[in-house]
C-alpha cells in the first residue's frame, strides 16, 4: 500500500517523515509514503489516475478546498469546516476528512490549561475554522477572532452549529484586556506577519501553529513571561496520528513518529 502528501510547494512537508517512521515502527514493510507536488487544479485528476495501491492522501495548501470538492463522501467536521486535509480511498471514490481538528485537540491537551469561557484566535483562514471547531468541542463557549477584516458572515453557519459565540476584532481595537481574560490564544498567522503585535498577543496561554523555525518569536516572548506554550509541530504530529490510523487501520506508534519529527526539525521537544 502507498500514501502520499499533496500540495504545492511540498518539499518542506514533514508528513513523509511522520508516516514512514510509523510504518517502520510497526514493521509495515509493504507500506510507503511519498509526496506529489500539485495545486488545487491538478489534484482531482491526480487522485483519479493514481493506481489503487494509493490508499490515502494528506492534503496541504492549496489543495484543501479541492480535496473536499473531489470527494464522494465527506465527514461532518470536514463539511462544516469547509476544507479537507485527508482523503481515504473508499470503493471507487474518496472520503474527505479534516484531521486538523485532532491536531489542535492534541496540542491543546499538551498545553494543559483549563478550556472554559473565552478564547482568542489570531487569523481567520482555513486553519482558524478547524481551531474554532476544536475549541467549541473542548468547552470554550466564546471566541474572538482577531483579523484584518471582518469575516463574520463566513463563520455564521459553523458558529451556529457549534453553539458558540464568535465576534471579530482587529489589532486597531483595544484587545489587551480581552486577551488577558482568555483561556488560550491560538495564533494561526505567520509569526513575521504579526511581529509588531507580539507584545499584546503574548498575555495568555499560547498555541502557535507555526513550528518552523522553532521557537517562534511569539512563543519566545510568551515563555519569557512564564506563560504555557505549545507549537504547531505538536499539532502536526497529532493530525498525522489520526491520518495514519485511518490509512492503516492500526494504532499509530506515536513515540516513534514523534521522535522522527523532532529529529527532522532538530528540536528536543
Amino acid at each position: 500500500m502507498k500514501a502520499a502528501v499533496l500540495g504545492k510547494p511540498i518539499a518542506h512537508s514533514k508528513s513523509p517523515v511522520l508516516h514512514n517512521a510509523g510504518y517502520r515502527a510497526l514493521g509495515l514493510a509493504d507500506w510507503s509514503y511519498g509526496s506529489f507536488e500539485c495545486d488545487d487544479k491538478q489534484l482531482p485528476e491526480l487522485i483519479a489516475t493514481l493506481p489503487a495501491e494509493y490508499i490515502g492522501f494528506s492534503v496541504t495548501m492549496p489543495g484543501k478546498f479541492a480535496a473536499l470538492e473531489a470527494a464522494t463522501e465527506v465527514t461532518e467536521r470536514a463539511r462544516l469546516i469547509g476544507s479537507a486535509n485527508t482523503l481515504l480511498r473508499v470503493g471507487a471514490g474518496w472520503r474527505a476528512d479534516n484531521t486538523d481538528c485532532t491536531g489542535v485537540a492534541g496540542a491543546l491537551e499538551v498545553l494543559g490549561v483549563p478550556l472554559t469561557g473565552q478564547a482568542v484566535i489570531i487569523g481567520a483562514g482555513g486553519t482558524a475554522r478547524a481551531v474554532l471547531w476544536t475549541l467549541a468541542k473542548s468547552g470554550i463557549d466564546s471566541v474572538v477572532i482577531i483579523n484584518r477584516s471582518d469575516r463574520s458572515a463566513e463563520y455564521q453557519q459553523l458558529a451556529a452549529f457549534l453553539g458558540i459565540t464568535v465576534q471579530f476584532k482587529s489589532f486597531e481595537d483595544d484587545i489587551s484586556a480581552l486577551i488577558r481574560a482568555s483561556a488560550v490564544v491560538v495564533s494561526t498567522a505567520p509569526s513575521e506577519a504579526i511581529t509588531c503585535h507580539h507584545d499584546v498577543i503574548a498575555q495568555a496561554p499560547l498555541l502557535d501553529v507555526i513550528y518552523d523555525p522553532w521557537p517562534t518569536g511569539l512563543v519566545q516572548l510568551a515563555r519569557e513571561r512564564d506563560l504555557p506554550t505549545v507549537g504547531g509541530h505538536v499539532m502536526l504530529a497529532h493530525q498525522a496520528y489520526d491520518q495514519f490510523e485511518q490509512f492503516t487501520h492500526k494504532p499509530a506508534p506515536r513515540a516513534a513518529m514523534w521522535s522522527a519529527l523532532c529529529q527532522s526539525l532538530a528540536i528536543s521537544e
